[in-house]
């Protein structure tokens, strides 16, 4: 065994070493990865990560978690090591199905589900038209957009939309991905998109969602087109009935510090049937990077009450 290795394998426990099985399935055509922490006879927990992201953005929320639950994340369409779809097309609902479809392959009458941001939006959608097979919901920063800004998009003509939709696929398909020299450069930009990253976080975040070119530069896993807004009317009374259909119980998280808004403050916890909100102080958007042992504390007292 190399020495480095000896050095790690001292200085964490077995089950910090060990890492996930990879795993494939096929929805809509499209080849779409997992991973899979192990321990298939405690109870399904689902982690769904956000937009331009992975599933190894959740290996430090797993680790804790593998002991009590069959811990398994997703990478979404367009994300990590999953297809990218035919034409650049990503709607909420297709994330939606590629979700239904990983549950019924894994066999589960239920399963608790957690997801950040997109993942978040995904996950309640998932609920919502599922609330039978859900039993506990988690919700980092996924609710969307902020009333305010929500009711903005909520009025726009629908040919603004369609024309600016069909902007930013232009732009889009003339833009060629970013290219970086090395994966420190990588991980000193995704410091700068997210200040509260460590160090060593924003390099095991860089490591796994990179791919390296055939001249030696590394880019981004994930596809350009899933940054494109789908041109569909933001309709404040489906999201209410929608939201209103989920009987688990269900926990917001919110960060402090976060663009996205207090869910308490402004009322779309009340849209949930049995929903309380956490907010976590000196966290932004990425609450489980930025906050991680708070955010384990107030998950675990969720998942375990």
């Amino acid at each position: 065994m190399p020495e480095f290795a000896k050095i790690i394998c001292m200085s964490k426990p077995a089950d910090e070493i060990l890492g996930p099985v990879s795993s494939s399935y096929v929805s809509q055509r499209l080849r779409l990865h997992y991973v899979d922490w192990g321990n298939q006879h405690k109870p399904p927990l689902l982690l769904v990560h956000g937009g331009r992201d992975h599933a190894r953005s959740w290996d430090w929320v797993a680790r804790d978690l593998r002991r009590d639950w069959h811990v398994i994340a997703l990478d979404l369409r367009g994300h990590g090591d999953s297809s990218w779809t035919i034409g650049g097309h990503y709607t909420l609902s297709e994330f939606v199905l590629d979700l239904a479809q990983l549950v019924d392959l894994l066999d589960v009458a239920r399963i608790t589900l957690v997801g950040h941001s997109l993942g978040g939006a995904v996950s309640i959608q998932y609920t919502a038209v599922f609330p039978d097979r859900v039993d506990k919901l988690v919700a980092i920063e996924g609710l969307g957009p902020p009333p305010e800004m929500a009711k903005r998009l909520e009025q726009r003509p629908p040919w603004e939309r369609i024309s600016d939709w069909i902007k930013q696929v232009r732009e889009f398909s003339a833009r060629q991905p970013k290219r970086y020299p090395s994966v420190e450069a990588a991980a000193k930009r995704m410091q700068q998109e997210n200040p509260f990253l460590s160090a060593e976080q924003a390099q095991h975040l860089t490591v796994h969602g990179m791919n390296r070119n055939e001249d030696g530069s590394y880019t981004w896993k994930f596809d350009n087109y899933v940054r494109v807004f789908y041109p569909q009317r933001y309709d404040a009374g489906e999201t209410r009935e929608l939201w209103g259909r989920i009987t688990c119980p269900t926990l917001l998280m919110h960060g402090s510090q976060s663009w996205a808004g207090d869910p308490s403050e402004d009322g779309r916890a009340d849209l949930f049937q049995d929903a309380r909100v956490c907010n976590i102080d000196g966290a932004g958007h990425w609450v489980h990077h930025d906050r991680l042992e708070v955010f384990l504390s107030e998950l675990r007292g969720f998942l375990e009450d």
